[in-house]
């Protein structure tokens, strides 16, 4: 008896750390990615996050999850930036004007008046001078999958409409935390602040700046025509959003898992900059309708901010490397001759 209960113990012992595995086999946890981004779940961001989300799902059976997580609840871009490069967070959605501390040749984006149009921007950002730009962050931690649009920024204030150069004078103005902001706004006679976006409708309520600028999406979006009441268009800078993970997870995963996530991030961007576009056309009737007041800067001020802004165009260049502005600017030559 005593062997045989000695036996039956054996085997109910093994039996146990069998199960165990036998569960673990049938049940694989999946990959869980978080993604992070600023906006909140209603916006154009967040649209694309679930676009995403469903293609990664689909794409591996269930094996890699996406949660999205918005409204800056992960930290404003710079503090995802660090997790992401930390291996803290998976995956991120941001502005690439706050990448520049960063990888310096993402100041190319900020480049006031750039580009003409989406069309433009699409052909630059997608081809080998954007993936030249993106190449740049795996050095830093990161790695960059594809550019997503925010869209031309305009600007809002609660001063008085911006028609000429010198309306801008003394406006407290509410920039991105980088310095080719910063330089651009205040050479043309603004107050230029520097904020994190999270903190910025408070900032706008609270009279602690005057204005901001961003696309109308995003004005719209977050509501600054509660607090706001001048929006001008001035289409002064061609904002790009970048979808990014960090480089310490990346390297983790198979090649068929990366794969899922790129092919994944480009059927975004696409869904992401036709909503985007689609949704500007409306954002601004809708932004007329909810009571801001809304004038068109003329060309030729454009045209004076432009002149006023070269020794910034010079440092940006500079900056980034003669090399690569003057890829870019031979390539949107050649763009704009047509051929």
């Amino acid at each position: 008896m005593t062997l045989l209960r000695r036996s039956l113990v054996a085997a109910a012992a093994a039996a146990a750390l069998l199960a165990p595995l036998a569960a673990v086999a049938q049940d694989i946890k999946p990959r869980l990615i978080r993604f992070g981004y600023g906006l909140n779940e209603q916006s154009n961001q967040g649209r694309a996050v679930k676009i995403f989300a469903e293609q990664v799902e689909k794409a591996s059976g269930g094996k890699m999850r996406v949660r999205a997580i918005g409204a800056a609840a992960l930290g404003p871009d710079v503090q995802m930036q660090q997790a992401l490069i930390g291996g803290a967070q998976e995956m991120m959605v941001g502005s690439t004007a706050t990448l520049v501390g960063i990888s310096k040749e993402m100041a190319l984006w900020d480049t006031p008046f750039l580009f003409n149009n989406a069309k433009e921007a699409d052909t630059i950002l997608d081809g080998p001078i954007g993936q030249k730009v993106m190449d740049k962050l795996p050095e830093k931690g990161l790695v960059g999958l594809v550019y997503w649009e925010n869209g031309f920024r305009n600007l809002t204030n609660s001063k008085r409409p911006v028609n000429k150069l010198e309306d801008l004078d003394g406006i407290k103005l509410r920039v991105m935390q980088n310095n080719v902001y910063l330089d651009s706004f205040k050479t043309l006679g603004a107050n230029a602040v520097p904020l994190p976006f999270s903190e910025l409708f408070s900032a706008l309520e609270t009279k602690t700046v005057d204005g901001q600028e961003n696309p109308v999406n995003t004005i719209l979006s977050s509501k600054f025509f509660e607090v706001q009441k001048y929006l001008s268009v001035t289409n002064h800078v061609y904002s790009p959003w970048i979808v990014m993970v960090s480089k310490k997870w990346w390297d983790g995963l198979s090649k068929d898992e990366q794969k899922i996530l790129l092919d994944a991030a480009r059927a975004s961007r696409d869904f992401e900059r036709k909503d985007t576009r689609e949704e500007a056309a409306r954002a601004l009737a809708d932004l007329k309708a909810k009571g801001m007041q809304v004038n068109e800067l003329p060309a030729a001020e454009a045209a004076r901010m432009r002149d006023k802004l070269t020794k910034v165009n010079a440092s940006i260049g500079a900056s980034v490397g003669m090399d690569l502005w003057n890829e870019t600017q031979a390539a949107l030559a050649k763009l704009r001759g047509g051929k």
